[in-house]
C-alpha cells in the first residue's frame, strides 16, 4: 500500500515537473525552417503542401492554440502539441497527414492557407495573436531554375539568423527534393551581418507617417517613439508602432503636423534587427505630402526597347515638378492598333514617394539592368510585374495619373539611334533636355558608349537640360605615377561638349611624335564624361618616365571636326 501510494506521489511529481518545463510560447522560440510551396511534380515525396516549425529554444514549447496565417486568413488552432527542444513538426492539411506521416512527425489543421508557387507571407500565430516567426518568401530563393519548377522546398540555411531573408533561404538538396523531420541539407553557418537600413518613408497624412526597413526588426525596442526624429521643428515622434507579422514597417504619430510643398527629413537611432544588429549610417530619409500630378510634371526620360539577348526592356520617369508623387499613382501604358490607349500597367501597389528633380526606372528584372548597367541608384530601379510590350523597331510609351490623364507621351523610333551604331542592341536612347517636346526627334540621342550604353536611375549621359557647357578637354592629374600605389596612378581624360552626338578618337604619343597608346577609337561621347589612361602602351607595357601628348579628336554627323592636345608627364 505504502509502495503504491509512493509510486502514485511520483508519477505526479513527474506530471508536474515536466509540465513547468513546457513555458508560453515566445517569439522566435519556434521557426518556419522549411517551406514545400509547390510540392508537384513530386521528386520523392508526396504531393501536398506543409511547412516545418522547429523549436530552437532551450525550453519544450506548446503548440496548443498556435495558427499558421497569411495576410488573406489563418487556420484553425493547432490541437495540444508539446514541441521538444531541436525538434521539428510538419504542418499541412488535414488530407496530408497520412502520406506525409511517413516521413515525419505531421499535425495538420483546418483550413491551412495555400502557399503560392511564387512567393507569399507565412506566419506562425500564437494563441494570442501574437507573430512568432514570419517569413515572406519568393521563388528566387531557390536560385535554381529547375527546382523552381515544383517538387523542391525551400530551406533555412542557419536557424540562428530567422529573420535574415533570401540570404538565408535557398533550394534544398536532398535526393527526395526536402528534408522533413531531418537537419536541412544546406544546414549551415550564415551570421547575419546586414544592419538594418531604413528604406523608405511615406507620409500618410500630415501627423501620420510610415517607414519601412530592408529587414525585421526587435520590435520592443522599435517602438520606442525618442528613437525618431523629424527635421524643421517637427520634433521626435510621440508614438511608434511596429506593424506586424514582419515587423520591418513602423507607423508615426508626429507631435506637429508637416506642411504640404515641403521636404522633411526623418532620423531614425537605437534600433536594432532580430539578431542584434544596430543600424548604421543608412538611418534618415526623405518624407512629404504628397500632391496629384499634371501634364508633363513626369515625363519619359529613358527608354531600352531593344535589350540584349539576356536583358530586359526598361522606362526611366523623371520629375520634372516641384511636387512630390506617389509613385502608386502612376501607371504606363502604350497605344494598340487602333490607337487607343492600352496595356495600362500599374507602376507598383506600394506608396513610394517620387520626389522632384528624381529619376525612377521601371523593369521586369531589376537583377538584369543592375548587371548590365552601371547604377549608381540600386533604389531608382523598381521591379513591376509587368510592362507594356516595347518593339524593337518603334512604339510608344504613355505615363497616366491616377484620374487616367496623359502626363508625357513617347512615339520612339530605332531610327532616332545615332547613325553611325550598327548594332543597337542593349543600347537606350536618352532624353537631351527634359524641359524641351517629348515628341522631338532632335530631343533624343543613344546613350553614350562611356558610361555602357545606359544611364538607368541617374542623370542621362547626352542631358543638357539648359546648362550648355563649355567645350573642353582636360587631363587630371597632368602628371601621374603609374605604380600601382593608389596615388595618381591614372590619368582622368574628361571632356564637356554644348551638344551631343560627337564621336572621339584619343591616341597618345611621345615626345618624338611615336605612337604609344590608342586609347579609343570612334566612341560615341555623352554631354560631359571621361576616359581613363593607366599609362601602359599598346602591349599593356610600362612606359618610361617623360612627356606625353594626348591627342583628342571629336567629329559629329554635321561635319565638325575639333581637335584637342593635352599634355600628360609620367613619373
Amino acid at each position: 500500500m505504502l509502495n503504491s501510494l509512493i509510486s502514485t506521489i511520483f508519477f505526479h511529481v513527474m506530471i508536474v515537473s515536466n509540465v513547468d518545463t513546457v513555458l508560453p510560447i515566445q517569439p522566435y522560440d519556434v521557426i518556419i525552417d522549411e517551406i514545400m510551396a509547390d510540392p508537384s511534380p513530386s521528386v520523392g515525396l508526396p504531393e501536398y503542401e506543409w511547412i516545418e516549425l522547429r523549436n530552437v529554444s532551450n525550453h519544450d514549447v506548446s503548440l496548443n492554440g498556435c495558427r499558421i496565417a497569411k495576410p488573406s486568413g489563418k487556420s484553425g488552432p493547432l490541437s495540444n502539441y508539446i514541441l521538444e527542444p531541436d525538434s521539428s513538426i510538419l504542418i499541412c492539411s488535414t488530407g496530408g497527414v497520412a502520406a506525409l506521416n511517413n516521413f515525419a512527425s505531421v499535425k495538420s489543421v483546418t483550413s491551412f492557407p495555400s502557399l503560392s508557387n511564387t512567393g507569399d507571407l507565412i506566419y506562425l500565430l500564437s494563441p494570442q495573436g501574437k507573430t512568432i516567426h514570419a517569413v515572406e518568401y519568393s521563388d528566387n530563393w531557390y536560385q535554381n531554375e529547375l527546382k523552381k519548377q515544383g517538387g523542391w522546398s525551400l530551406e533555412m540555411i542557419d536557424l540562428n539568423t530567422p529573420c535574415l531573408g533570401s540570404e538565408n533561404w535557398t533550394s534544398s538538396t536532398s535526393i527526395i527534393g526536402a528534408t522533413p523531420g531531418k537537419i536541412n541539407s544546406v544546414d549551415a553557418l550564415n551570421p547575419d551581418e546586414i544592419l538594418p537600413k531604413l528604406v523608405r518613408a511615406f507620409a500618410i497624412d500630415s501627423l501620420h507617417i510610415q517607414l519601412k526597413f530592408n529587414e525585421p526588426l526587435d520590435s520592443v525596442l522599435a517602438s520606442n517613439p525618442l528613437q525618431y526624429s523629424i527635421s524643421d521643428g517637427i520634433g521626435r515622434a510621440i508614438n511608434a508602432t511596429p506593424i506586424p507579422p514582419l515587423f520591418n514597417q513602423i507607423n508615426l504619430t508626429l507631435p506637429n503636423p508637416i506642411s504640404k510643398n515641403k521636404i522633411y527629413v526623418i532620423k531614425v537611432e537605437g534600433i536594432k534587427d532580430c539578431v542584434g544588429n544596430e543600424i548604421g549610417m543608412s538611418n534618415s530619409i526623405r518624407v512629404g505630402l504628397t500632391e496629384q500630378s499634371d501634364s508633363f510634371d513626369v515625363v519619359v526620360n529613358e527608354v531600352l526597347f531593344n535589350p540584349k539577348s539576356d536583358g530586359v526592356d526598361y522606362v526611366e520617369l523623371y520629375n520634372r515638378s516641384n511636387k512630390i508623387i506617389n509613385l502608386k499613382n502612376l501607371f504606363i501604358a502604350n497605344l494598340n492598333a487602333l490607337n487607343e490607349i492600352d496595356n495600362i500597367s500599374p507602376i507598383t501597389t506600394e506608396d513610394i514617394l517620387f520626389f522632384p528633380k528624381d529619376y525612377f526606372v521601371f523593369t521586369e528584372n531589376g537583377a538584369a539592368i543592375k548587371r548590365g548597367y552601371l547604377t549608381t541608384n540600386p533604389e531608382g530601379i523598381l521591379q513591376v510585374s509587368a510592362l507594356p510590350s516595347f518593339n524593337d523597331d518603334e512604339g510608344n510609351v504613355i505615363v497616366l495619373n491616377e484620374q487616367g490623364e496623359k502626363l508625357d507621351h513617347l512615339k520612339y523610333n530605332e531610327d532616332w539611334h545615332f547613325k553611325l551604331i550598327e548594332n543597337r542592341e542593349g543600347i537606350s536612347i536618352e532624353r537631351i533636355d527634359y524641359n524641351q517636346k517629348t515628341q522631338e526627334e532632335n530631343n533624343w540621342h543613344s546613350a553614350a558608349s562611356s558610361v555602357g550604353y545606359g544611364t538607368p536611375g541617374y542623370k542621362n549621359s547626352q542631358n543638357i537640360s539648359g546648362e550648355y557647357l563649355n567645350q573642353e578637354v582636360k587631363i587630371f592629374p597632368e602628371t601621374i605615377t603609374p605604380n600601382n600605389d593608389g596615388i595618381d596612378d591614372i590619368a582622368s581624360i574628361q571632356y564637356s561638349f554644348s551638344e551631343p552626338g560627337n564621336v572621339a578618337t584619343i591616341i597618345v604619343f611621345d615626345a618624338s611624335g611615336r605612337k604609344i597608346k590608342t586609347l579609343q577609337r570612334s566612341a560615341l561621347c555623352g554631354i560631359k564624361g571621361s576616359f581613363n589612361w593607366n599609362g601602359l602602351d599598346d602591349q599593356n607595357k610600362k612606359i618610361s618616365s617623360g612627356i606625353y601628348v594626348v591627342y583628342f579628336e571629336i567629329f559629329n554627323l554635321k561635319g565638325s571636326v575639333r581637335k584637342f592636345k593635352k599634355v600628360v608627364v609620367v613619373n
